[in-house]
């Protein structure tokens, strides 16, 4: 019966207490938010700690949620601003290795078990989350939120607490850089415009979700 409930009558549930419906909003949420997690922190074990921190953070503070945004959005901003702190607290920025968790995720889908092509392709997305990890907060954030997630620009408005125009400026100076990021790595064929350089980031990372359930 919860598992078909509409996700505001889960919510109701859960600030009256009932652990099951919010149970049900950590199964129904967790595949998403871990795929935002993993996308910023790049690193699975790192993902599952912001996974759990978020979820209790929201448990203890959804009597205090009054539905003036959706839950998805609200759950997303504890997470994502979970995932940055993380990412700041661990310092100097990692580079990228051929051993990422995204990575092994993505090369897993697309090589389909042949291991020339798996190694290509680990050297082409390595360079590709380079060049993420390598954008601004703001930049990585808004990419991951609309190229990866699927929000809408103003879904991501919304989690990033900024304006619709704002998100459209970050997404079109995220795929300039990205451009010329991938470019300069000396892969130019893939790169001729933003446009494409984000589609396949998005084709890459998204394998790391492997089958999130849909936003509800």
């Amino acid at each position: 019966m919860l598992r078909g409930a509409p996700a505001e009558q889960l919510v109701e549930a859960a600030r009256s207490g009932d652990r099951g419906a919010f149970g049900e909003l950590v199964r129904r949420y967790r595949p998403r938010i871990f795929a935002l997690a993993l996308h910023i922190t790049g690193c699975r074990s790192d993902a599952d700690d912001v996974v759990q921190e978020a979820f209790l953070r929201a448990f203890d503070r959804i009597g205090s949620f009054r539905g003036q945004s959706q839950f998805f959005t609200w759950l997303y901003r504890i997470a994502l601003n979970r995932a940055l702190n993380d990412r700041r607290d661990r310092g100097r920025r990692r580079a990228v290795s051929l051993d990422d968790d995204r990575i092994k995720a993505a090369v897993a889908v697309d090589a389909a078990g042949d291991p020339r092509r798996a190694l290509d392709l680990a050297e082409d997305y390595a360079r590709l989350l380079g060049a993420l990890d390598a954008l601004s907060p703001g930049l990585r954030a808004a990419v991951i939120l609309v190229a990866l997630q699927g929000m809408s620009h103003a879904e991501a408005a919304v989690v990033l607490d900024t304006t619709e125009g704002t998100i459209g400026w970050r997404m079109h100076e995220a795929r300039k850089r990205l451009s010329a990021a991938v470019s300069a790595g000396g892969r130019a064929e893939k790169a001729r415009s933003g446009r494409r350089v984000v589609d396949h980031l998005e084709k890459l990372l998204s394998a790391a979700t492997l089958a999130a359930d849909p936003i509800r």
